[in-house]
């Protein structure tokens, strides 16, 4: 985006809060519009009932926004998210409201952050002004033996999540701090864990997360990326994964089978660089292949056009975000990586479906190099 006299300006960077009812979000909020660290943040909640605001605290307020001593600003929901968040940055930019640097959206209990994720790729006055930074997902220690079992959406939410706290461990039966972690890493490797601190420093350091820019010269996408991590838990699992049968592997892919709820992830790793048309050739495939069971994307590609400067995809469902470019590799690994995450696909039959594509869209292309070098010499056979 474009400001005043053509200087770029940075997308807000945005943090969902996320995780099943009764998981602590609301608790979190309430010491968040706490925290002076979140003096130049807004926090979307859904009513403001939800939360409690101390009135001795409150600044100033309006319909729509209230603004607490601290500098930080709550505001509700009006109408669909989109609306709000075009909203609140038009008021910045018109100086209707104090300036903010951060945003912070609860989601409800029952709320699936991929729907959330996708609004913010595909629609082109969001994906303007923010970025989601950050996905925190709470989970609630005592109950999540039972939720995970009867709630699809609160695997998704441990799926798709950045940073995972675990809440409620002190009421916890025995052997679930020590075991619970360990269930949550299977179902997302890449995910940072741990307890759930209630100190208003630590709250805000964890809603006010950068996390990776693709837009910034200097970000390394590698902890976004997260590649280490999956890779160390196929290599656990190499021999045998949670169901009990063998698996085989080459040098070129690498999965993982997350037992819970037929959550999935995959690796795909390519030495070649690839062209721009045999990219998106491939893409579109898994775009259509896998619709809405891809529950996230992301990865670097070589792509053959521009050596030494990798594109960044990224996705959320059926639906890819407009490639964004990195001036360096961040290392001198060049290799294509692309990371899946899918839900209700047999993790042989995802791994299949994507190598099949793969294939297919190098034949493709090169069957359509072949073509166009035949036409440009017609007298050659």
């Amino acid at each position: 985006m474009r400001g005043a006299g053509g200087r770029t300006q940075a997308r807000l960077p945005v943090t969902l809060v996320t995780g099943f009812l009764g998981s602590g979000k609301t608790t979190m909020i309430n010491a968040a519009l706490k925290a002076p660290e979140l003096h130049n943040t807004v926090v979307v909640v859904n009513e403001f009932g939800e939360v409690s605001l101390d009135h001795s605290l409150v600044a100033n307020s309006s319909d729509a926004v209230v603004v607490l001593e601290n500098g930080c600003l709550c505001c509700t929901v009006r109408g669909d998210l989109v609306s709000t968040l075009n909203e609140l940055y038009q008021a910045r930019m018109a100086g209707r409201m104090p300036p903010f640097d951060n945003v912070v959206i609860e989601t409800s209990g029952l709320a699936e952050p991929g729907p959330v994720v996708q609004a913010f790729l595909s629609e082109p006055t969001l994906d303007g002004l923010y970025r989601v930074a950050s996905i925190v997902t709470l989970v609630d220690a005592v109950n999540w033996a039972e939720t995970r079992q009867n709630h699809d959406e609160a695997v998704r939410q441990v799926a798709l999540a950045d940073q995972i706290r675990i809440t409620k461990l002190d009421l916890a039966g025995p052997g679930i701090k020590e075991q619970l972690p360990s269930v949550l890493a299977r179902l997302n490797p890449a995910a940072k864990i741990g307890q759930m601190t209630w100190e208003t420093a630590d709250i805000a350091a964890l809603l006010t997360t950068k996390g990776f820019d693709a837009a910034d010269p200097g970000a390394d996408p590698r902890p976004w990326l997260s590649l280490s991590r999956y890779q160390a838990t196929e290599a656990a699992h190499v021999s045998q994964d949670d169901c009990g049968h063998d698996h085989d592997h080459d040098d070129d892919h690498a999965h993982h089978h997350l037992a819970a709820k037929d959550i999935q992830s995959f690796v795909l790793l390519r030495d070649e660089p690839v062209s721009r048309a045999e990219l998106q050739f491939l893409l579109d495939g898994i775009s259509q292949n896998l619709g809405p069971s891809l529950l996230r994307v992301k990865g670097l590609v070589n792509v053959a056009e521009e050596p030494g400067r990798p594109a960044v995809i990224q996705g959320a469902q059926h639906l890819l975000h407009t490639m964004t470019w990195l001036d360096k590799w961040p290392d001198k690994d060049e290799r294509t990586r692309v990371v899946f995450i899918t839900q209700g696909i047999p993790h042989d039959s995802l791994r299949e479906v994507i190598e099949l594509l793969d294939r297919l869209s190098a034949r493709t292309f090169k069957a359509r190099e072949k073509a166009r070098a035949m036409r440009q010499s017609p007298g050659r056979q």
